[in-house]
């Protein structure tokens, strides 16, 4: 079978007067990242002139250099570039672009940004302004659609309910309940409620986490559905009347409510002796959401489904911009979405009929973050020192395939781009296609083992265990299942193999260099006559320190940890950004790379698993090992440092206060994540941090000071 390969619709046509066909000259995205780069691809396809626009932060961003113009747009917070309407508009006139492709997030579903294009006569490659205003309330999209017999959560959804109706109300929708922000969407601001006495205290939460996200504090309750299946169907309509669905994604693999691991087509459609049935009815109520609000272009309506009664479905939202997950959707029906958007925006009639549309064989898309999955997917930051991307580049465009695999990546970074926390932690997509789910998974987790990123952690590894957990590789999927499962997840750390690879890398890297005769300063152990041991400390993930020695005696070298037993190695092959070294009878092959810093770092990875290892000086060597001596093994640490660079957005305790161990005591955002810092200790905390102050990783916020549990009698002993 040959895999579907048409980016342009097949030739047939809707029904619909005939339309004018006009094209662009210039289209301006208005985004940044791996979806900037992805529509710059398609408008070169199309022979469109691409503009790029970008924050300080963004000068040297991939997005930048594809484009065939760039326009700067202020500093590198998104309210001073990406989310400045004037400015977007500013560069479209700068630039000449007659119309804006606005990606997702961002401005894609402000509607005072459509009308501001609107008013500037610059076309907006989007829905039209009534289907954004009432699709990006979820209050009024909910009561919209259901008078169109869409089905949707029990639940109350109205505008400018106070906290204690939202309290009397709760007991009629039934616990356990969600309460949701109204604006906004990617499960930002959701919160689980248990019990009807939690109640109060979350609305606190969610009404500061609402506003501080999108700037409306408007909450709505609904039913937690137990086990629920997230599935979301693609739409595609143009503005004669014509409207179609590409078929459903299955996206219930979500960590945060934000999803990880989407594939097309649903696992559970497809294990259905009726699925085709259910397709279709899903498939259908999704275009009547889409009719309700005459809409126009690529959108998508998200619907959950019920595990236990598939042939129940439920409106969520609906998403007026393209998906993230798009290319599942367009590696198993041959179609460019984003093409179709320009052309739908130029005002051509959708020439692909409903039954036109064929799902042929099934694709899944991984999503890589800049996060570490074993600390809860805490953000991570740093400067990339070695990328491989096995399939990327301009080989994968748009909705195409490439002809010598079955994986696309659709990606923004390039090699010594530094990776901050001002924007999402999304880094890349991995996709992959097979003739069935089982050969797409196994395709995908061969692609993640080629997937080499190093010096900023990524859930890669993480990614690889979880598509080939059982029930995962089953289709038995829920949106909870990532939450039940990371507990039990076992991660992989850096052991010998790996210690002594980063050791060897650092020996090659400094043995070829001249010391100028300073033997305090020469990588080996000084002494007179035969050459002794070289050493090198690394602190490890976790806070540990070990120290690798290697010797050299004559052709042969041995290495040991931490003063065990020497075991024979040898360096087989060194490459600019890979080791390969004979060890323990085996040989074992590492990418590596060498980051700056103080301390410094070395980035040692494999299969798709990497550690960041910090190359400790003597000094700091000491250091650290006093550290541990005066506080005692297994004792917890009074000093509440921020795990990651951000911003605090919240302290929860006045300074002086007395807080009990596993108090919440401040919260500190990074990459539109907020993350609870909470008391080790009992004790009485003092402060060091306010809201609003920047702060860097590992620094003190907060002190807790242990109140002395001595008594008179021990004194006088």
């Amino acid at each position: 079978m040959t895999l579907p390969t048409t980016t342009t619709a097949p030739a047939t046509t809707a029904s619909g007067p005939a339309a004018e066909k006009r094209t662009f000259s210039a289209v301006l995205v208005a985004n940044r990242g791996e979806i900037a780069c992805r529509v710059i691809h398609t408008l070169k396809e199309m022979g469109i002139r691409s503009v790029a626009v970008y924050s300080d932060a963004d000068k040297d961003a991939k997005h930048v250099a594809l484009a065939d113009t760039a326009v700067a747009i202020g500093g590198t917070a998104p309210a001073e570039s990406y989310l400045k309407i004037e400015a977007i508009i500013d560069a479209c006139r700068r630039s000449g672009a007659e119309a804006v492709h606005p990606g997702y997030g961002f401005l894609s579903e402000n509607v005072e940004f459509a009308k501001a294009l609107d008013a500037a006569g610059i076309t907006f490659i989007g829905p039209g302004l009534g289907a954004i205003d009432v699709m990006g309330d979820k209050i009024r999209s909910k009561n919209h659609v259901m008078a169109y017999g869409v089905p949707c959560v029990p639940g109350i959804a109205q505008p400018g309910l106070t906290d204690q109706q939202l309290i009397e109300a709760a007991p009629g929708v039934g616990f356990p309940l969600l309460i949701k922000p109204s604006a906004g969407g990617g499960g930002k601001g959701m919160h689980v409620v248990e019990r009807a006495e939690d109640m109060a205290s979350t609305l606190v939460t969610a009404r500061r986490v609402a506003a501080s996200a999108f700037g409306d504090d408007t909450l709505f309750l609904e039913r937690l559905i137990r086990a629920p299946r997230h599935i979301e169907v693609q739409v595609l309509a143009d503005n004669h009347g014509n409207v179609i669905h590409l078929g459903e994604r299955e996206c219930s693999l979500q960590r945060r409510h934000q999803k990880v691991i989407e594939e097309a087509p649903s696992a559970l459609f497809e294990s259905l002796p009726d699925g085709a049935v259910q397709r279709a009815r899903i498939g259908e109520a999704a275009c009547n959401a889409a009719r309700s609000v005459n809409y126009s272009g690529a959108g998508t309506v998200e619907f959950l489904v019920s595990d236990e009664h598939p042939d129940e479905f439920f409106f969520m939202e609906m998403n007026t911009r393209l998906q993230v997950e798009h290319p599942v959707t367009e590696m198993v029906t041959g179609i460019d979405l984003v093409e179709w958007q320009v052309r739908i925006a130029a005002g051509e009639v959708l020439t692909v009929a409903q039954s036109d549309v064929v799902l042929q064989g099934h694709a899944v898309e991984a999503r890589v973050y800049a996060e570490v999955p074993e600390r809860n997917f805490m953000p991570s930051m740093g400067r990339i020192v070695v990328l491989a991307e096995q399939g990327a580049g301009d080989a994968i465009v748009s909705g195409k395939q490439p002809a010598h695999a079955h994986v696309r990546i659709d990606s923004a970074m390039r090699d010594k781009l530094e990776i901050t926390g001002d924007y999402d932690p999304m880094l890349a997509k991995v996709i992959a296609w097979g003739e069935d789910r089982e050969a797409a998974l196994d395709t995908l987790d061969g692609a993640l083992g080629r997937y080499t990123l190093l010096g900023v952690d990524t859930n890669v590894e993480y990614l690889r265990l979880l598509i080939n957990d059982p029930e995962v590789r089953a289709g038995q999927l829920d949106t909870g299942l990532i939450e039940r499962r990371l507990p039990t997840m076992e991660f992989r750390h850096a052991g010998p193999a790996e210690l002594i690879a980063a050791a060897l890398t650092l020996w090659l890297e400094r043995t070829g260099s001249t010391l100028a005769g300073d033997a305090w300063a020469s990588p080996d152990t000084w002494r007179i006559g035969t050459r002794g041991a070289w050493k090198a400390t690394f602190g490890v993930p976790g806070g540990g320190v070990t120290t690798v020695s290697v010797t050299e005696e004559g052709s042969a070298m041995t290495a040991s940890i931490d003063g065990g037993n020497p075991v024979p190695v040898r360096v087989v092959d060194r490459s600019a950004n890979s080791i390969a070294v004979e060890f323990d009878g085996g040989l074992l092959t590492f990418a590596v790379g060498l980051g700056a810093g103080d301390p410094r770092e070395i980035h040692v990875g494999s299969n798709g698993w990497s550690c960041r290892l910090e190359v400790l000086s003597r000094a700091e060597r000491l250091r650290r090992m006093l550290a541990g001596i005066q506080r005692e093994d297994g004792a917890a640490d009074p000093e509440v440092r921020s795990p990651m660079p951000g911003t605090v957005v919240s302290v929860s305790v006045t300074d002086g206060e007395t807080v009990e161990e596993g108090q919440a005591l401040l919260a500190v955002e990074a990459m539109k994540m907020e993350h609870q810092l909470v008391a080790s200790v009992a004790g009485t905390v003092h402060l060091t941090s306010k809201p609003g102050d920047l702060v860097k990783a590992d620094q003190v916020l907060a002190t807790i000071h242990v109140e002395s549990t001595t008594t008179d009698e021990e004194v006088q002993r």
